[in-house]
Order: structure tokens, then C-alpha cells, then sequence
């Protein structure tokens, strides 16, 4: 059975067409320096760090002091990690 996103549509194909499109660490850069702002790509980055330290076992109050994450960010992602549509799981599991 295929995964139906609640959000899909035309333009968030095509967003993720642009991403997959990407052939190195130097053009994400480039692309998301220009399509998101830096607080941004700086909360994108720290919501998947703080995956990663859940992931590794890692307590609220470690990934607090490590990331400076609020305790309801960190929550939420590991709402994702357990319930989610598994994506966190999937780019782990390949970093």
C-alpha cells in the first residue's frame, strides 16, 4: 500500500521533485539558502538533530541542554518517531 501525505498536492510535488533533483551537499545549500530563510533552515536542522539524539536514547533534558529545543519541540518530534509517517526513521536510518 502506497503512502497518501494529507497535504500532497501539485506544488509539494514539485518542491520534492526540486529536492530529489539535488546531486550534492553544495547545491542543497545554494537551494535552501534561497528558498527558506536561515531561522528556517536552522529550525529544519535542529528539529532532525534532535531526532537523531532521540533516537540514540538520548532524555528531554540532555536534547534540551544539547540543542536548546523547548521541551514541547522535542514532544512533538518524538510524537513523529513513534506515530508518524516515518519519516524521521527513513533519513536515520541512511545518515
Amino acid at each position: 500500500m502506497a503512502y497518501e501525505s494529507k497535504f500532497k498536492n501539485e506544488e509539494t510535488d514539485e518542491l520534492f521533485k526540486a529536492v530529489l533533483s539535488l546531486e550534492n551537499e553544495e547545491e542543497c545549500y545554494r537551494f535552501f539558502e534561497d528558498i527558506c530563510t536561515i531561522p528556517e533552515i536552522k529550525a529544519i536542522s535542529m528539529r532532525l538533530h534532535v531526532a537523531k539524539l532521540l533516537n540514540e536514547k538520548k532524555t528531554y533534558s540532555e536534547i534540551e541542554e544539547i540543542t536548546k529545543a523547548s521541551t514541547a519541540t522535542i514532544s512533538r518530534i518524538n510524537k513523529c518517531l513513534m506515530y508518524g509517517a516515518d519519516g524521521y526513521k527513513t533519513v536515520l536510518d541512511r545518515i
